[in-house]
């Protein structure tokens, strides 16, 4: 029989109604500092508060394009080297102007058109020099005559709206083969392609992506009536659509903090200490923000989760000082010092929570995508603002306001019932207890075991990248991705642009070898599955050599004879200026995509690589040709996949390692280490096929996912463990160490987990879809963390941690821990 006994007071924690009975030079240094100079730490926090609240409000909400993609991949590299090169080929929006109730060839169609071309021209942030429509000089035609190679503006200089100079466009757009491009092939819209700068001209600030789609809605979007559609996609308008979701997921917020504060009050039944976690909650919060602003941060859609993952941590943990505290006014103990003890008890095992929490969401730095290092010190910097608002202003704040008296006895009753195992908890704890004996740990691994293959099996088929057509950050129905419906439908060529770079030494663009591997990698793209056509400037001197042999289908082919081929190169270069650049050294071949999902990507990523590796010349040859990779809208986001595919393994490996790690030193066992992880790594194989099912791919929005569920879902098995190990080490069986374990923190652990996961699962309504998926995931995390610690521990520690079969973990018991126990 155990000789352990039980005790249910701790004489270094008496029962003290009057705070003058109290030593207020007790506890260690910390405690002393901040609770014998409480009314200066108060202010300081409130002084703190108001600071960084009036910075909070100066944080712009905006995006980068160039913070999308990863600066360090070669892919990238190579766009980046070659961007002044590659108008269009990059960062672009494309507005589709539709009569809906005729054709273009209308006078009053082209006036609109016209309409819409100047307005954009004139918004700050678009590229002039690279605008395209039927209304821009750039866009030409040419045609082969008796005098040469002719051609122009598809506008004729001369419009004047009448029929003779309609027919006359009409005759030019078909010379310049557009349709399909700029004209829709059923010739009832056309497009107007706007490339981006960088940075506003004027300001020199980098484009604000809200304002610039506040200005197309504003300025564009008003043309739109019963007879002219508005049809705008690309990059900045998906940015500015999600800014302005932003608007609407501050509600989601509010909802969170109300959902959250009804949980922690059904716990506490305590208004007053509620409201004040509510409080300091939302305090951590504009800390954050306020934070966010000094260091030059902005939010942007992809960090929008941030206050939101501080606001539920900082809750959701506060409450456990009121346990603590509930507990020791509920036995009579005076307000401040059940302050002092909860601070005593919690604050080492709450730092090092803690810490486990800002390493796990600071390994995501290690991915090279700027957004994703931003998300990881943001949220590295508000948990770290935690330790002040939870660990030391809670308790402080308590001290002076107290708990109500009738909820601290109704606390203490309730757990009283709890031990006597007469609620409904006490019965779900003594199911748990069972865990502990064979026959239940077995049952248990079990069920586990054949979860974990099952979703093991399934999360094979997780995709890297988009799986759906379209925006998928977005709702389906939302208007972008309707207005995307409409181009795809009515356009021959998408938007989803791979481009390959074809990189030669000045004027080398016009040697037949080098046209001639550009054209055969055009044939291969152009067989390959999810490729559309292709546009490149050995296709178009091919069609003009045939043209200049009277359109003889014998000399659709790039000639040997450098003269002609001189001659077709310089007329496809006088047709199309953005073909190549004017030293004809950096030339691309563009591939239309039918979508930019991940396997269509990874498919003519594949293609483009292996002709690359065999065809590309050594330099210092007669024509040295390289095919470099990839520009283009669907060439960047398939450099982003390769990152996140090659990076995804690298987190893995940094944030279990970084958890691990400090499991071991907390626990000093690698056994209870064991137990601690293994619940997180089958959470996070379930959570893998979970988003399989849901049709979630893995890419930049969702893979911070992962170290977030990790992070918070090793504080449960710290909670657990850290009591059930000491209780052990006292000689207690595993059952009794267990159900102690569940006595102390088995109702925080579970209130912890249903708070989280209530505060996030509001996302799921969110008008922003890859918030609504987060918002599931990290439902599904947080629960499913919380059930697999109150289950698997114990099972686990039958196996693992039982001195009956096991050696006693020998780790000494430190002081918080064994003050914790008499609680």
């Amino acid at each position: 029989m155990s000789a352990y006994q039980d005790k249910s007071a701790n004489p270094a924690m008496p029962v003290i109604a009057d705070v003058r009975d109290f030593d207020v030079k007790s506890g260690n240094l910390a405690e002393r500092v901040i609770f014998n100079h409480r009314a200066l730490v108060i202010t300081l926090c409130v002084v703190a508060t108001v600071v960084l609240g009036w910075f909070a409000t100066r944080l712009n909400v905006n995006a980068s394009f160039e913070r999308m993609i990863p600066p360090s991949s070669p892919y990238v590299k190579n766009y980046l080297a070659y961007k002044s090169d590659l108008p269009g080929l990059g960062n672009t929006i494309r507005i589709v102007v539709e009569n809906k109730t005729g054709n273009i060839y209308d006078k009053d169609y082209l006036e609109a058109l016209r309409k819409v071309n100047d307005t954009l021209y004139l918004i700050p942030g678009t590229d002039r020099s690279w605008m395209k429509s039927l209304w821009m000089p750039i866009v030409r035609w040419r045609q082969v005559t008796e005098e040469g190679v002719v051609g122009g503006a598809v506008m004729p200089a001369d419009y004047s709206g009448t029929r003779t100079s309609i027919e006359q466009l009409k005759t030019n757009i078909s010379r310049a083969n557009i349709i399909g491009s700029l004209v829709a092939n059923d010739l009832k819209s056309s497009m107007i392609v706007v490339p981006l700068l960088d940075r506003t001209p004027g300001t020199g600030q980098p484009l604000n992506y809200g304002e610039f789609s506040r200005a197309l809605e504003a300025k564009v979007r008003v043309f739109e009536s019963d007879k002219v559609g508005i049809h705008i996609i690309g990059f900045g308008k998906i940015v500015g659509d999600l800014i302005a979701g932003l608007q609407q997921v501050m509600v989601f917020f509010g909802v969170s903090v109300l959902v959250a504060a009804l949980f922690v009050f059904a716990y506490t039944r305590c208004l007053r200490s509620t409201a004040l976690l509510v409080t300091v909650a939302v305090a951590g919060v504009v800390w954050l923000l306020g934070l966010m602003q000094l260091l030059g941060y902005e939010l942007d859609p992809y960090s929008i989760l941030v206050p939101f993952l501080i606001f539920a941590i900082g809750l959701s943990h506060g409450s456990q000082k009121m346990n603590g505290i509930l507990q020791d006014v509920g036995r009579g103990t005076h307000k401040y010092v059940a302050a002092r003890y909860t601070f005593r008890r919690l604050f080492m095992a709450g730092l090092t929570a803690l810490l486990t929490n800002i390493v796990g969401f600071a390994v995501l730095a290690i991915i090279d995508i700027p957004v994703i290092r931003d998300l990881a010190i943001t949220t590295s910097i508000g948990v770290s603002v935690l330790v002040f608002t939870k660990l030391v202003l809670i308790p402080v704040t308590l001290s002076y306001i107290g708990v109500s008296p009738a909820a601290a006895k109704r606390a203490l009753a309730e757990d009283d019932e709890t031990k006597q195992g007469r609620t409904l908890l006490a019965r779900i704890w003594q199911g748990l207890d069972r865990l502990t004996e064979r026959r239940g740990a077995i049952a248990a691994i079990g069920v586990a075991l054949a979860l974990t293959a099952v979703s093991a099996m399934a999360m094979r088929h997780l995709r890297i990248g988009d799986l759906d057509p379209g925006a998928p950050e977005l709702r389906a129905d939302s208007r972008y991705n309707r207005d995307n419906t409409y181009v795809t439908q009515h356009y021959g060529l998408s938007s989803d642009q791979f481009v390959v770079i074809m990189k030669t030494d000045q004027e080398g663009c016009r040697f037949y070898e080098s046209l001639q591997l550009m054209d055969a990698l055009a044939l291969k793209l152009r067989e390959t599955e999810g490729v559309q056509a292709t546009g490149s400037l050995a296709q178009s001197t091919r069609f003009i050599t045939a043209a200049l042999s009277e359109g003889s289908g014998k000399w659709l082919t790039l000639s040997r004879d450098q003269a002609l081929t001189n001659v077709a190169v310089s007329a496809a270069m006088i047709a199309t200026p953005d073909i190549t650049n004017q030293q004809c050294s950096v030339t691309p071949l563009i591939a239309y995509l039918s979508d930019h999902k991940a396997d269509t990507l990874s498919r003519v990523l594949k293609v483009s690589e292996d002709f690359a590796g065999q065809f590309n010349t050594v330099d210092g040859t007669v024509h040295p040709t390289h095919f470099l990779l990839a520009a283009g809208s669907a060439g960047i986001e398939a450099a982003t996949n390769i990152e996140v595919e090659r990076g995804v393994l690298k987190m893995y490996l940094a944030v279990y390692g970084a958890t691990a790690l400090l499991c071991l030193l907390t626990f000093r066992s690698l056994r209870a280490t064991l137990v601690a992880m293994i619940p997180l790594v089958i959470t996070t194989i379930l959570c893998k096929a979970l988003m399989v099912a849901l049709g979630i791919g893995l890419k930049v929005a969702t893979l911070p996912v992962i170290a977030v569920g990790v992070g918070v879902g090793v504080d449960y098995a710290l909670y657990l463990l850290s009591v059930q190990l000491a209780m052990q080490r006292r000689g207690a069986t595993l059952a009794q160490s267990y159900r102690r374990a569940l006595d102390f923190t088995g109702r925080v652990v579970a209130l912890v987990g249903l708070t989280m996961a209530a505060g996030v699962i509001t996302w799921a309504w969110s008008p922003i879809k890859f918030q609504a998926d987060m918002g599931i995931l990290l439902t599904f995390m947080f629960l499913w963390n919380m059930v697999g610690a109150l289950v698997l521990i114990p099972a686990l520690s039958h196996f693992l941690l039982n001195p009956k079969s096991q050696p006693p973990v020998a780790a000494p018991l430190t002081p918080h821990i064994k003050e914790q126990l008499h609680v």
